[in-house]
């Protein structure tokens, strides 16, 4: 057995543990954590497969940002564990309906690829990287395509910014522009207006002793 394939099956092993512990530890960080060790060692796998592109794109944009995002997120966030796991069994049978229809079409696909062993890798690959070769692709005969997407996920920006920056009626909205520009006299007014202390008026202080003196005398 060669040193690779005994590098797969160690990365295999590790990928299907940690993706097991994913959906079975009870501490979300923790299965956040296992979910980051997934994406590491199936890139380690797409770079024994020669897929150097897929594997850089795993490591940057899912292990980089989404990952860090989601771990913020539960960290900050006081998740209540027993009250998300009340119905995991209600939704079970579908959840188990979607993952055998998953499986079964990821089967047909590969069991497809292995029925067919005079697959070859095409000359071309010996010379020049994957990436060099999925960038040549996307921008010769998938041009128009791809320029559809790019507007795509444009148009998702700017409706997030728009969304973002609506105004709604049930939350408070103020203007940066003239929140910067205000002074202190226009949010605070002095006034002068008489103490209400006894100390600092004994005449008020005084009448209604006076008068209950006088009250007395009268009874």
């Amino acid at each position: 057995m060669e040193f690779i394939t005994v590098i797969f099956y160690v990365f295999s092993a590790i990928l299907i543990f940690a993706a097991t512990q994913v959906i079975t530890a009870r501490n979300p960080v923790h299965a956040a954590l296992f979910l980051v060790l997934s994406f590491f060692t199936a890139a380690g796998i797409w770079l024994l497969l020669k897929a150097e592109f897929l594997a850089i794109v795993l490591v940057l944009v899912y292990v980089g940002a989404v990952m860090v995002l989601f771990l913020f997120v539960v960290m900050m966030l006081d998740i209540d564990i027993e009250k998300l796991r009340e119905g995991f069994w209600n939704h079970f049978p579908l959840a188990a309906t979607v993952g055998v229809v998953i499986v079964l079409e990821m089967s047909a696909v590969l069991w497809r690829g292995f029925l067919r062993p005079d697959n070859k890798v095409p000359a071309a690959a010996d010379t020049i990287g994957n990436t060099k070769s999925l960038g040549m692709a996307i921008y010769t005969h998938y041009s128009f395509p791809f320029e559809i997407a790019a507007a795509i996920l444009l148009l998702a920006i700017v409706a997030a910014v728009a969304l973002t920056l609506r105004r709604r009626k049930d939350t408070k909205y103020f203007d940066p522009a003239k929140a910067v520009k205000i002074k202190a006299s226009d949010r605070i007014r002095i006034v002068s207006m008489k103490a209400e202390s006894e100390r600092a008026n004994p005449s008020a202080a005084a009448t209604p002793a006076t008068e209950g003196k006088e009250e007395k005398k009268g009874a």
